[in-house]
């Protein structure tokens, strides 16, 4: 077993910390590096799936459950959230976007105006 200045065993806890340290940091330059890219893929999938599903749930007559079908693939972190009173449906990307699509008789579904 190697041993430290004092003579006892090196301990590997001082280590282990700095790992964690490291990684951490190329974690959070991952996350910095790659924002403005998830961003944009927060935003357009909001977008879409929020158009889609108050399309296929107020012009189509669909139970929210049978919209979830056309999400595309790689929009699974996206949950959509149907209000009738309003007959509006939210969806929503965990920590990033949420985009909000309204019927209106006569243009079908549009999306409310961002705010950014």
């Amino acid at each position: 077993m190697a041993k430290g200045r004092t003579g006892k065993p090196a301990s590997t806890s001082g280590r282990g910390w700095w790992i964690l340290g490291g990684i951490l940091a190329v974690l959070i330059a991952l996350g910095w590096t790659y924002r403005a890219p998830a961003q944009g893929y927060a935003n357009a999938a909001t977008a879409y799936s929020a158009r889609v599903a108050c399309s296929c749930r107020y012009v189509a007559g669909r139970g929210l459950e049978d919209c979830e079908k056309d999400k595309l693939a790689g929009m699974e972190l996206v949950t959509l959230v149907d209000d009738p009173a309003s007959k509006t449906v939210t969806a929503r990307f965990p920590l990033i976007a949420v985009d909000t699509a309204s019927y209106k008789e006569g243009y079908g579904c549009v999306l409310q105006e961002w705010e950014g």
